[in-house]
């Protein structure tokens, strides 16, 4: 915690909780007609978190 302002912070903060091989191999099984709930059961990802993915890929493309 910080003594100046109160915040708190992990000593190595890790940008995205999933490798981007990790990320590619989920949502190629998404577009290979898994499920959400599918996926979510395979590979232990909330349906929130490739909806995310789902998302900003749109919009990147």
């Amino acid at each position: 915690m910080c003594s100046n302002c109160g915040r708190t912070s992990r000593d190595n903060p890790q940008p995205n909780g999933y490798t981007t091989e990790e990320r590619e191999r989920i949502l190629r099984a998404y577009h290979e007609r898994s499920s959400l709930r599918g996926l979510s059961r395979t590979f232990g990802v909330s349906r929130n978190t490739v909806t995310s993915w789902l998302k900003k890929r749109d919009d990147s493309a």
